[in-house]
């Protein structure tokens, strides 16, 4: 225990003789958590911690707008209380304590400069923000999984029940709550980071304890489930694209110009669903890769982290909350009719060209990418 205090009491005691360091706000009772490493960055501008707490407020505002939103229109609308879409709700429910949990802490934090709360909350902190995060990467994953399964194979797919789909969502947080608790009992530990108002997992530890919790948890927790959700959303384009082909062709066959409205055609499913793939894996990667990257820069010490680097990382992450409740939510065409009809103020057209989008798919196929996407 002495050896592994020495450089941070040698780091400390420089502090005291003249060099301010981001360090200095940090109360008695956490200095055992904090890696040497953050003693050599100076205190942040308090601008930028004025900036970041504004910052979680407007976010934590906008994920709870949204999730609630969600959530209400999802368990209210009895149209909506498909197995399917109980993974969009345990979605909605995940971003929504995220923020809760993450926002509040944060705020004060900024305002005092410094994590206030304590060693014990510090860990709590961390450990729920992992929780949350882990649950709702694989929620989206089984959104994905769960379209490729109706979309690609079709009719030959085994048809999702209420009961499979809470078996799945309660694997996906016992899942989460294995590899949260991890650092809890000994593998990596939480740890006070960057400008010392949030904590996360301890990726600076040269120890290889500390390393493989990062290495294997990022696998299973990053690059599986963005390789899962890449895999189901090219063979769902791909499916459409081929069954758009097959249309044209009948059209052909037909001596017509289409088989759909003239509206339909601007807008058909082959490439709304793109741009929902798309959409989907553009934002899940820029929200987790700056964060894994931060990881993995502390892990093989590609280059000093500095405390700036890591506010961004977090923000990030944390914005995945937010547009979730858009992609999921707003993008699925029952749930906008439903929510411009509880909330009619939100509407920016008539429920017919709402509608419209439900309506433009003549079979299977499309219909169901329409339904999910």
């Amino acid at each position: 225990m002495a050896t592994f205090l020495e450089p941070h009491f040698e780091a400390l005691t420089k502090s005291m003789s003249g060099n301010i360091t981001v360090v200095d706000k940090v109360p008695a009772e956490m200095l055992h958590l904090v890696d040497p490493h953050w003693y050599q960055f100076p205190p942040m501008n308090p601008l930028w911690h004025s900036i970041l707490g504004f910052a979680m407020v407007i976010l934590g505002l906008i994920s709870a707008l949204g999730n609630g939103c969600v959530l209400l229109i999802f368990t209210t609308t009895k149209a909506l209380r498909t197995p399917s879409n109980l993974f969009v709700v345990n979605l909605a429910f995940s971003d929504f304590l995220m923020m809760a949990s993450m926002s509040p802490p944060m705020v004060v934090n900024c305002y005092y400069e410094t994590w206030h709360f304590g060693p014990r909350m510090c860990e709590i902190y961390a450990m729920l923000g992992s929780l949350f995060g882990c649950a709702s990467i694989w929620t989206m994953t089984m959104i994905a999984f769960d379209r490729y399964n109706v979309i690609v194979k079709g009719l030959s797919a085994k048809p999702l029940s209420n009961g499979g789909a809470v078996l799945r969502i309660a694997g996906i947080w016992a899942f989460a709550l294995i590899w949260t608790l991890a650092p809890m009992f000994g593998w990596n530990r939480y740890v006070p980071e960057g400008n010392m108002t949030a904590c996360g997992t301890d990726y600076l530890s040269k120890d290889w304890k500390s390393r493989s919790y990062i290495l294997v948890y990022s696998f299973f927790v990053y690059t599986s489930p963005l390789l899962l959700i890449i895999y189901s959303y090219f063979y769902i384009v791909q499916a459409v694209s081929a069954h758009e082909k097959n249309m044209r062709e009948q059209a052909k066959k037909m001596n017509v110009a289409s088989l759909r409205s003239a509206e339909a055609q601007a807008t058909s499913a082959e490439c709304r669903l793109a741009k929902v793939a798309l959409m989907t894996i553009s934002l899940w990667f820029m929200a987790w890769t700056p964060y894994l990257i931060i990881n993995f820069t502390g892990v093989f010490e590609w280059a000093p982290i500095s405390p700036l680097a890591t506010i961004w990382g977090s923000l990030f992450a944390k914005a995945n909350a937010v547009y979730n409740p858009i992609i999921y939510g707003i993008s699925h065409p029952k749930y906008r009719q439903a929510l411009f009809k509880q909330f009619p103020c939100l509407s920016c057209s008539d429920g017919n060209s709402v509608g419209a989008d439900n309506q433009s798919a003549v079979s299977g196929a499309t219909a169901v990418s329409d339904e999910k996407a």
